[in-house]
């Protein structure tokens, strides 16, 4: 059906393709009455033509309005729904961290900062944005927070850019050992604009090599060093980390991104007593919405500021900051120690069955939420057991470990973490039953049969454990 490539409210502008006016108008108000019908609209409510128009723009359900990505949301629920979650990175959000993300803040711009803002009618959202700065230095004792970094690599990015010039030198974990893009990966702005040195782990037993920090930092005398992880299955002595820092004269960043959720329930060291800067997601452990934060000591409060907004950012997303609000009020409660201290039984469980399945780990263990698996130990690929595991419904991603001889696309291990399936109530036991249900597909990787029969069984397993905002 030939339909009109432009079309304006109240018959403005209308254009169409060899359509005269008159049966354009024709066509568009059929097709109007349709849209209306398949939405669900109250044919009894009264309305007035020329309002149809805005109506289908904008008050209409997005499975009436946009079916092909309404279809991708649902598909993606019920993958949440019916298998189970081991991604190291991610986690499930609360109802009210949802409902906050999806409030009409998202139509807000405000740019600036609580009381400086540089638009009109930012009250409510200062309102909001106070909270969150509030209560993230209630939650780890910070002396100051700015919570509009967009992600996780946008606070990373705003901490070098406070505190170095490009070229200086930073000292920071190696990726391949178990850092993050951010931390001075070639391809990666860090890696572009400053002077990488990495320090890694021992091959021995997989455990950070303060020695060798200690070395490296004498020798190259960095201007910062970057402590934090993103594959690393040991709890990070932060205040090793300081006293290096502090004897060769460099500032002391942290990268908690991984593990905030655990220093929130008091199952970690802090970072915030002895950094100068640290910056995490909010997401994975803590629980929150996808985004970042940094908080630093008060001496550098402006300074961060001024790079957050306007050095690297506009406008701030106020409906994210409002669900960071939430989840920072939900990581206060006692209930959340609670969980972090679940999320590392879990962990341990878990490892304690794919060991005994011969899975070799690397560091021999975990004291945290995640655990990295050399399944060449099985004679398996990182990338044949990711997919294999994928089939029978439980996902999680091919990863480095350290010393690896294969390639990032098909490495030697797979990373596996427990937060989200703590969050859906999961314990030890269950994490022995997961446990089992991973080594049985490792077992036989191409077997079909096996994963049709492993997904049916999670599928019934995890009904009883419901998503939050999905339900059963």
């Amino acid at each position: 059906m030939e339909g009109p490539a432009e079309v304006g409210c109240h018959g403005r502008g209308i254009k169409a393709a060899g359509k005269p006016r008159a049966a354009l108008g024709a066509w568009w108000f059929s097709l109007l009455a349709t849209t209306i019908t398949q939405s669900g609209t109250d044919a009894s409510v009264p309305f007035h033509p020329t309002d149809l128009i805005v109506t289908t723009l904008t008050d209409i359900a997005l499975s009436a309005i946009d079916p092909d990505v309404s279809a991708a949301i649902e598909a993606e629920q019920r993958r949440q729904s019916d298998g189970l979650e081991l991604i190291a990175s991610e986690n499930y959000t609360s109802t009210a961290v949802l409902e906050a993300a999806g409030t009409v803040l998202t139509n807000k711009y405000a740019e600036g900062y609580p009381g400086r803002r540089y638009y009109g009618g930012c009250e409510h959202v200062d309102i909001v944005e106070n909270l969150a700065r509030d209560r993230a230095k209630e939650l780890f004792g910070a002396e100051h927070a700015n919570v509009q970094p967009h992600a996780g690599s946008q606070a990373n990015m705003a901490v070098y850019m406070t505190l170095l010039e490009p070229g200086d030198t930073v000292l920071a974990m190696d990726l391949a050992h178990g850092g993050h893009l951010t931390h001075g990966m070639h391809l990666n702005f860090s890696g572009k604009l400053y002077n990488i040195v990495h320090y890694g782990v021992r091959e021995s037993d997989h455990r950070i090599d303060f020695d060798q920090v200690a070395a490296l930092a004498r020798e190259h005398k960095p201007k910062m060093v970057l402590a934090g992880a993103s594959a690393y299955p040991r709890e990070i002595d932060h205040p090793r980390f300081a006293e290096i820092t502090n004897e060769v004269g460099a500032k002391l960043m942290v990268d908690m991104a991984h593990y905030a959720g655990l220093v929130a329930a008091g199952q970690h060291n802090n970072p915030v007593e002895v950094a100068d800067f640290v910056t995490t997601t909010t997401h994975k452990t803590l629980r929150g919405p996808r985004s970042g934060m940094v908080l630093c000591r008060e001496e550098y409060a402006r300074d961060l500021d001024r790079t957050v907004f306007p050095g690297l950012q506009g406008g701030p997303l106020m409906h994210i900051i409002a669900a960071k609000a939430v989840c920072f009020h939900e990581a206060l409660q006692p209930e959340f120690k609670e969980y972090g201290r679940q999320v590392i039984a879990n962990a341990k469980a878990l490892a304690e069955t794919l060991q005994g399945g011969g899975i070799r780990l690397a560091s021999g263990g975990t004291d945290n939420h995640l655990m990295l698996c050399d399944v060449t130990s099985i004679e398996l690929t990182g990338k044949i057991a990711e997919q294999a595991l994928d089939r029978a419904g439980i996902t999680v991603n091919k990863n480095m470990i350290p010393f690896d001889q294969r390639k990032p696309l098909d490495p030697s291990g797979i990373r596996i973490g427990t937060a989200a399936l703590t969050t859906r109530g999961m314990q030890e036991d269950e994490m022995r039953r997961v446990g089992q249900w991973i080594l049985k597909v490792l077992a036989a990787p191409e077997d079909q049969q096996v994963a049709d029969q492993v997904r049916g069984e999670i599928a019934e397993f995890a009904s009883a454990f419901p998503v939050p905002g999905i339900g059963a």
